[in-house]
């Protein structure tokens, strides 16, 4: 199932993918947002399902009442405004951590830093070039959102507390990173984690250990990997950030990138101008143009 935040005249709305339509699951959940459909747990899941089948066999028997294209529809990120910062994960594929100097040693532990709700914008809107930015780069990544609230949960459990996967864009100022000696301030500018496009539950994306990974730069490939390359998959990641920290409905984490960033790549940073493009096999493409 892929779910949903769509832009309309006065705030947001909440739906659900059926052919090439789109259902309103505020009417049929009771949820006003992705929070809170997540919320309500496997109940409101089942709800979104069932409403999801329906809508499908109407459109099959020709009948679209009530339906809304869903091409044209201006989508924003599935959760436009998390409750806590984004988890992220920095130095997690080993062909990236190698592009950023042949001496680096692989980290023996998930390197953890966290972007504020502040970044996330929508899958196809416009990323911000601050004043403060320089050496603006790119880094796609696959996100996923905790839907099972979990504190010391075990490797084996691990995949049961996801409510789905997203395609995010980790956009870095390297400049501010190695100006302040930590990742935070270069990596959390306004606008600077485009995600999207739906929420797609875990049983139509498959194993998040074996994704295809990608991302283009005006169409051209600058990364290209599959989430099997990842140094910590996610069971990992949830297992050991859970160890003592409670994992809460609606958490984010997004799982680091592979190799190609542009400060690394012959074809170079980000400039005013450009476009981004991200994908990840079953999950979806986002696209985000750079502006002043």
């Amino acid at each position: 199932m892929k779910i949903l935040t769509y832009h309309k005249k006065e705030g947001y709305g909440l739906g659900a993918v059926a052919g090439d339509y789109i259902i309103d699951l505020k009417k049929d959940t009771g949820a006003c947002c992705m929070l809170s459909l997540l919320d309500m747990g496997d109940d409101g899941m089942e709800k979104a399902r069932k409403a999801v089948k329906k809508a499908e066999a109407k459109i099959k028997a020709g009948d679209v009442d009530g339906l809304l294209k869903l091409d044209g529809l201006k989508l924003a990120a599935p959760i436009p405004r998390s409750r806590k910062n984004i988890v992220c994960l920095g130095l997690n594929y080993a062909e990236h951590v190698k592009e950023g100097g042949s001496d680096r040693d692989l980290p023996p532990h998930p390197v953890f830093f966290t972007k504020p709700t502040t970044t996330i914008t929508g899958p196809t809107d416009p990323v911000l070039y601050h004043n403060a930015t320089e050496r603006l780069d790119y880094e796609v990544e696959l996100a996923f959102v905790i839907g099972k609230e979990g504190k010391n949960i075990a490797k084996e459990d691990a995949l049961s507390h996801i409510a789905g996967y997203m395609v995010m864009q980790d956009i870095s100022a390297r400049a501010l990173q190695q100006k302040h000696l930590q990742w935070y301030r270069g990596k959390s500018q306004d606008t600077f984690a485009p995600m999207g496009p739906y929420l797609v539950t875990p049983d139509e994306v498959g194993d998040p250990g074996k994704l295809g990974i990608w991302c283009k730069v005006n169409g051209v490939m600058r990364q290209n990997a599959n989430t099997s390359d990842l140094i910590f998959d996610i069971p990992t990641i949830i297992s050991t950030l859970s160890d003592g920290i409670t994992l809460e409905v609606g958490d984010i984490f997004a799982t680091g990138t592979p190799s190609g960033v542009g400060a690394a790549h012959e074809l170079g940073l980000l400039k005013v101008g450009d476009v981004i493009e991200s994908g990840v096999q079953n999950v979806g493409v986002i696209k985000n143009k750079v502006i002043s």
